[in-house]
C-alpha cells in the first residue's frame, strides 16, 4: 500500500505557529510519527507539503500517474478556499482522509466550510497530528486490510 500524506500551507511551520492551536511538535516530529506507525502498520508513505496551490494540485495529479493508493491530506487553510484542488481530488478519484490537527467545529466559522468533504471518504478533525495516522486507519480499513 503506498500512500501520500500531503499537506499545505503553513504546516511547515508546526511547533512555531500558534502552538497553542496546533501544538509545539515540529513537522519533521509529524512525519516521524506517521514514519514509525506506517512501518508498523506495512504502508510505504511519500511526504509533501507546499504553500503553493498549484504545487499541491500538481502532487495529487502525480499521485494519480505514479499509481498511489491513497492520499492523507491536510489542506490547511485551502480547504475553506480551493475550488481546483476539489477539482483535482474528484478528477483523479484517489480515495483520500482530509485530516485537521485542530478541531475546525471549534473555530472560526469559515473554517467550518470544506470545499473537498464531497471528494474525500472521511475527515479526521480534532485529533492533533495522531489524526494522520487515524487516516491511515481510515484508508486500511476501506481497503479492507
Amino acid at each position: 500500500m503506498k500512500i501520500l500524506v500531503l499537506n499545505g500551507p503553513n504546516i511547515n511551520m508546526l511547533g512555531i505557529r500558534e502552538p497553542h492551536i496546533y501544538g509545539k511538535k515540529t513537522y519533521d516530529d509529524l512525519k516521524n510519527l506517521i514514519l514509525d506507525y506506517a512501518k508498523k502498520k506495512n504502508v510505504e508513505v511519500a511526504f509533501f507539503q507546499s504553500n503553493h496551490e498549484g504545487d499541491l494540485i500538481d502532487a495529487i495529479q502525480r499521485a494519480y500517474f505514479d499509481k498511489t493508493d491513497a492520499i492523507v491530506f491536510n489542506p490547511a487553510a485551502y480547504t475553506h478556499t480551493s475550488i481546483a484542488i476539489a477539482d483535482a481530488l474528484k478528477g483523479t478519484g484517489i480515495p483520500t482522509v482530509e485530516v485537521h490537527i485542530s478541531d475546525l467545529s471549534k473555530r472560526e466559522d469559515f473554517r467550518k466550510v470544506s470545499f473537498i468533504r464531497d471528494y474525500v471518504i472521511s475527515t479526521v478533525s480534532g485529533k492533533g497530528l495522531d489524526g494522520y495516522n487515524d487516516a491511515i486507519d481510515l484508508i486500511l480499513r476501506h481497503f479492507g486490510k
